[in-house]
């Protein structure tokens, strides 16, 4: 699988995580599908194709402020939970 697919995947899974626990939606809300929609995007366009690393490790971010402390909050809440949710995927992420 293309790392950027692979990051999209993993992006989605950690928003679905974070808003069913925060705005309790078992799908997502407007707000969260705005976010992905725009992460998504962001990442379809990133500089650095498939050479791409982390994003908090990225010289010239491609997320606004205001949508990378968004992001953030939501890494650092479904980071954790994501292990227990799809321990493969974060095991090949984190070998990536």
């Amino acid at each position: 699988m293309p790392k950027i697919d692979q990051e999209k995947r993993i992006l989605a899974v950690m928003l679905k995580i974070y808003c069913r626990k925060k705005h309790r939606s078992h799908d997502l809300c407007a707000e969260c599908q705005t976010l992905l929609s725009y992460a998504l995007n962001r990442l379809d366009h990133c500089r650095y194709g498939e050479n791409k690393g982390f994003c908090n490790h990225c010289p010239s971010p491609c997320y606004n402020k205001e949508n990378q402390l968004k992001i953030r909050k939501i890494m650092a809440f479904s980071g954790p939970r994501l292990i227990f949710h799809h321990p493969i995927m974060v095991i090949r992420h984190l070998l990536s």
